[in-house]
């Protein structure tokens, strides 16, 4: 299931295309549950890419740095050692 939350933007369709019009201040958030998919690859020469897709086809794809990667594995570590989930 994927849940998009766009907030108070303002969307313009004009001849076929999609271009958002108003201030650029704003912000989104995606959120993808029942993931059924994960695959994680180098993205560029910098970034190592995540990417989720649920059992309908819906995708969230991120790239982080190799320093935000660290902190996430960090974070799984973490949660691996102070809960009972992966038991």
């Amino acid at each position: 299931m994927l849940n998009l939350d766009l907030g108070k933007f303002m969307f313009e369709l004009k001849d076929g295309a999609v271009k958002h019009v108003g201030a650029s201040n704003k912000s989104a958030t995606v959120k993808l549950y029942d993931v059924e998919g994960v695959e994680v690859r180098t993205f560029g020469d910098e970034r190592v890419k995540l990417a989720f897709e649920d059992d309908t086809g819906n995708e969230v794809e991120v790239a982080l740095f190799p320093e935000e990667v660290e902190e996430v594995a960090r974070g799984i570590e973490m949660v691996r050692e102070e809960s009972d989930l992966f038991e």
